[in-house]
């Protein structure tokens, strides 16, 4: 079979979770061969064989990284172009692939060189990247990409026919995203934009990349009809207790990378010459460590600070600590952290917290300091009130945002959302033009998912909590010796109603421990493969997720910061007796 008689037969016979999951099983996930293995049993596989595609390898843990279809489409454009398969990477916005790009010369000391002749991506803005972003590029416009002269440096072609050579090729598709390709199969550079994607963006999405595919069989390339979500503004306010117009991206990073760059614009305008500190916790979610680390590499005057919240260490306290010393060397101060803690599901004392984001400071010289703004990712309680007239963080500078592949869509999509206090409403023109310029919104399929989930958010959490909270008390009645992380009676009554804990064995050494993590998790799946999945997500509409932060969510996070504990994540459609009469049979066998 040619390629086209290929993706013809995939198309046909198009398992439904190809369309419908955003998070994968990690039990047939190879981590080092993400992509890779897929391919590999794509090419034998019988494609007229629903039930055979369904059971290929995960591509990759989460779709927002990649997914079967955008790694079927990657595959059909590499074989025309005749280039490897990992060299054609799939982008959900028109902008981040030429910045992945960008990125990678950067820190090698290389030129690069954008060549177009009518279109550039959505938003682009030349002066902010170079400004604000701090990267460099020549951006050429041609009326015939044979005009193109020899550059000493790499070449970004965009639009270009295959007869045209060049280092990077880039497809741009009107309302659906683009796609990139490494001409030269050069492996440093196929990670580094990877790796962008995985961090700062997002793959094309399905629907979007089942679209593309079937205009490469011929069909006219559409665009999504947008049926609806106008309510989707509204409904997010509603929840948040917020007055500004709420921000929506594709995923939560890639509405966290908004939220950094859109500061840093933010301090250049306001406070320019001043430095930058992201105050960040060093075993939080490895996404959140990552692209922070990534953000001030790039940019001179941004810098890293560690902020201890777990294992003993109080939040209020340290940070108490780091805003005296950043304040007297008049840097500018944000702070990003997790409420509840991951996967500690730990909360701060949210009345000193607050007395603390409020209290004004001097520098050195005696001048008053510049007062933090609070960057809050609250995607494991996106129903706590922070804000309003009787919020925790009224009137502390917060900025909140929701992954909302989780609760907000029950694991649907992987837009998220970005909301602001009335004390940092004036950051979110910043915020939204960042999203914009990366391109990075919302796709209008994702807004009418969470149009139609958010609604029901709030009763979702309410009924996954109440199952965890018995799950939790007969696992402590049953394993009394267990350290389990979970919120108290006090912190539900106040609102605080995670669907979230870890679980830390008792064991005799730390490699016994290890080895109960896995028996739990797979007498768990084995014996109720319907509910309980191996997963990183939460916030699903059914069923049990089971996962060891260190191995999944903490996988770029320090060593020393990892949690080896079982984390477990629990819906408000769960089976909780058949669940603990299989706990009941690990403890006996202990």
């Amino acid at each position: 079979m040619n390629t086209k008689d290929i993706v013809k037969s995939t198309l046909d016979n198009i398992p439904s979770d190809w369309l419908r999951l955003t998070t994968h099983r990690l039990d047939i996930y190879n981590e080092k061969l993400a992509k890779v293995e897929f391919i590999e049993k794509f090419e034998v596989v019988d494609h007229s064989d629903k039930n055979a595609l369904a059971e290929l390898p995960t591509a990759f843990d989460y779709i927002r990284l990649g997914h079967p279809l955008s790694c079927v489409l990657e595959w059909a454009i590499a074989k025309e172009e005749g280039i490897n398969v990992e060299s054609v990477i799939s982008f959900s916005s028109q902008t981040m692939p030429i910045l992945a790009v960008l990125r990678k010369n950067k820190f090698a000391h290389k030129n690069t060189r954008i060549i177009y002749q009518d279109e550039l991506p959505n938003n682009w803005n030349e002066e902010i990247i170079k400004s604000v972003y701090q990267y460099s590029f020549d951006l050429v416009q041609v009326s015939s990409f044979s005009e193109i002269e020899p550059f000493d440096g790499s070449t970004i072609l965009i639009n270009a026919s295959n007869e045209h050579q060049a280092d990077f090729k880039l497809n741009l598709y009107p309302g659906i995203g683009s796609i990139i390709s490494v001409m030269n199969n050069d492996v440093d550079y196929i990670k580094e934009i990877q790796h962008v994607r995985r961090r700062e963006s997002i793959a094309m999405t399905p629907q979007n990349c089942l679209k593309v595919l079937e205009s490469y069989l011929g069909d006219d390339l559409r665009t999504h009809e947008v049926n609806g979500a106008l309510n989707l503004d509204q409904t997010i306010q509603n929840i948040t207790s917020t007055k500004s117009m709420p921000s929506i991206g594709s995923c939560g990073l890639s509405v966290q990378y908004a939220i950094m760059m859109g500061l840093v614009h933010y301090a250049n305008d306001k406070f320019s010459g001043q430095n930058i500190k992201f105050i960040v916790p060093p075993n939080c979610y490895g996404g959140t460590n990552d692209q922070a680390r990534r953000v001030a590499a790039c940019i001179e005057n941004v810098e890293i600070i560690d902020l201890p919240v777990d294992s003993g260490k109080d939040m209020v306290t340290e940070l108490e600590r780091i805003l005296g010393d950043v304040a007297l060397e008049n840097s500018i101060p944000y702070i990003i952290a997790e409420i509840p803690t991951n996967p500690r599901v730990e909360i701060p004392d949210l009345e000193k917290l607050r007395s603390t984001l409020k209290q004004n400071r001097k520098t050195k010289e005696g001048e008053d300091a510049v007062l933090p703004v609070f960057i809050l990712d609250q995607t494991f309680c996106p129903n706590v009130t922070f804000f309003g007239s009787n919020g925790y963080l009224h009137d502390a500078s917060t900025i909140s945002y929701v992954s909302g592949s989780k609760f907000p869509s029950g694991g649907l999509c992987t837009a998220g959302y970005v909301v602001a206090n009335d004390k940092a409403a004036h950051l979110m023109s910043y915020v939204d033009k960042h999203l914009k310029l990366c391109d990075n919104k919302a796709t209008p399929l994702q807004r009418e998912i969470l149009n139609s989930e958010m609604p029901s958010m709030n009763e979702r959490i309410a009924g996954a909590y109440k199952n965890t909270r018995v799950f939790v008390d007969f696992i402590q009645d049953k394993l009394p010796q267990a350290k389990i992380n979970f919120v108290s009676h006090e912190l539900a009554e106040a609102t605080f109603t995670p669907s979230v804990f870890s679980l830390d064995l008792p064991a005799k050494d730390e490699i016994h421990k290890r080895e109960l993590n896995h028996k739990l998790i797979r007498m768990m799946i084995d014996a109720i493969p319907n509910e309980s999945k191996h997963c990183v997500s939460y916030g699903h509409l059914k069923g049990c997720y089971w996962t060891i932060p260190a191995t999944s969510t903490q996988g770029t996070t320090k060593e020393s910061d990892k949690d080896y504990i079982v984390r477990v994540s629990v819906a408000a459609d769960f089976d909780i007796q058949k669940h603990c009469e299989v706990l009941e049979k690990f403890v006996e066998e202990l």
